[in-house]
């Protein structure tokens, strides 16, 4: 029997380490229990961790093998602790202004945005929807996005901490941890998450693999670029790798129309890449608004009514046929 759990353990260790500790772990989260053992000292020492290879068989394995593993697998990433990134950049507040009056829906929004984040079809983070309140109102278009809430309801009722507010004011998911329960898509009253009912079809994969081995430093401390998985929610996440870097989120600088703004609340300034305005006299001036401010949850996303168009709404409807189309042929 001690022959049989030295062979698994080899097996466990020789052939497909990477994934056996990754999928054995996968509940934990690799940089928790890599942050874990570097804090007990423990990558040098002889103790023993007891872990489920993908077949179900109970192994030991030196948690000085498994850290090697981590290192290997993701870089840098086990000295780094999620505490970190679930407390953002202090003394900020980050905010998204969008200007109806712009959007003509030429999707560069979305496109890029599924680009960087390998997320595709119905499962995109940003929505363009045909607005009109009745038949005897103009129809304009309007980019849909997370609100990333100063109140968020779906970090309320998360029972495992997988969604949480930082104190810049993103609203991130740690796909790590969350369990698929799907809470937090019934709270969110803009309706904006989205689920994995599938193994994502992410053509970046290779891609995102490639960053991983790497130790890629943005991909795996900011929650942003990783694979969707199976069973999980999906949101926009206001681009937090961009944002660590000083670049604008990947929405903002693609619109060749200039409808997203991007800033600090505390600055008072925002962007659109090519103008830079006071967020507070733009809301001001433009009468900006906040969608369902009824219900208490403060949004971060701001919108400027559609008056005094630069675009006619018809140059928009054509991609808007493809995009239906699109759509369509996904469900």
């Amino acid at each position: 029997m001690e022959e049989n759990k030295e062979t698994s353990r080899r097996k466990f260790l020789d052939n497909g380490l990477k994934l056996g500790v990754a999928a054995a772990i996968g509940s934990i989260g690799l940089s928790k229990l890599a942050s874990k053992l570097y804090a007990n000292n423990t990558s040098n020492s002889s103790e023993k961790m007891e872990l489920m290879t993908t077949d179900g068989t109970i192994v030991q394995v030196d948690s000085s093998e498994v850290v090697e593993v981590i290192k290997a697998q993701i870089g840098d990433m086990a000295h780094m602790n999620k505490s970190d990134v679930r407390e953002g950049i202090p003394n900020r507040k980050f905010v998204m202004v969008i200007d109806l009056a712009k959007c003509k829906n030429a999707l560069k929004c979305v496109i890029s945005c599924n680009k960087h984040h390998f997320v595709t079809g119905e499962n995109a983070w940003i929505k363009v929807h045909k607005m009109q309140e009745s038949k005897d109102t103009a129809p304009y278009w309007m980019p849909r996005t997370c609100m990333h809430c100063d109140q968020p309801a779906c970090v309320t009722v998360c029972p495992v901490d997988a969604t949480f507010k930082r104190r810049d004011g993103l609203v991130l998911i740690d796909n790590e941890r969350c369990i698929g329960c799907r809470f937090c898509m019934a709270a969110c009253p803009y309706s904006i998450r989205v689920f994995n009912w599938s193994e994502p079809e992410q053509g970046g994969m290779s891609e995102i693999m490639m960053n991983m081995d790497m130790g890629h430093e943005n991909l795996s401390i900011e929650y942003a670029g990783l694979p969707s998985k199976k069973g999980t929610v999906d949101k926009c996440d206001f681009c937090p790798h961009a944002i660590k870097n000083n670049e604008l989120p990947h929405c903002v600088t693609a619109c060749p129309n200039g409808v997203f703004y991007f800033g600090d609340k505390y600055e008072d300034t925002v962007t659109n890449g090519e103008e830079t305005v006071r967020f507070s006299k733009l809301i001001k001036d433009k009468a900006g608004y906040r969608l369902m401010e009824e219900l208490g949850t403060a949004p971060s996303v701001y919108y400027l009514p559609p008056v005094n168009r630069l675009v006619k709404f018809e140059d928009g409807l054509e991609n808007y046929k493809k995009y239906e189309s699109v759509e369509t042929r996904n469900e």
